[in-house]
């Protein structure tokens, strides 16, 4: 199974071999390869897997997936408070 996350892009560098972008994954940024999305710009939001952008995603959906994805981390913070594993 692969996870790719939705990120916006911050800035983009076009000065190496591969178009390179900063992106912000909530709150948390990298610098990911845009190579193979010519189309994306700054403020475009991405979907990328392992350092890759793998598509360019509409604002709706990107933030819709954002909310899925903060709403499953508390679900599962919430879960590990009441159900902490023993080692």
């Amino acid at each position: 199974m692969c996870l790719s996350l939705p990120g916006k892009i911050l800035s983009i560098d076009d000065s190496s071999e591969l178009r390179m972008a900063v992106v912000d994954f909530g709150g948390v940024q990298r610098e990911i390869c845009i190579e193979w999305l010519p189309e994306a710009g700054i403020d475009d939001y991405v979907l990328a897997h392992v350092g890759t952008a793998l598509t360019v995603l509409d604002e709706k959906s990107a933030l819709e997936s954002i909310e899925a994805l903060t709403e499953l981390s508390k679900i599962l913070e919430e879960e590990e408070k009441n159900n902490p594993l023993s080692i």
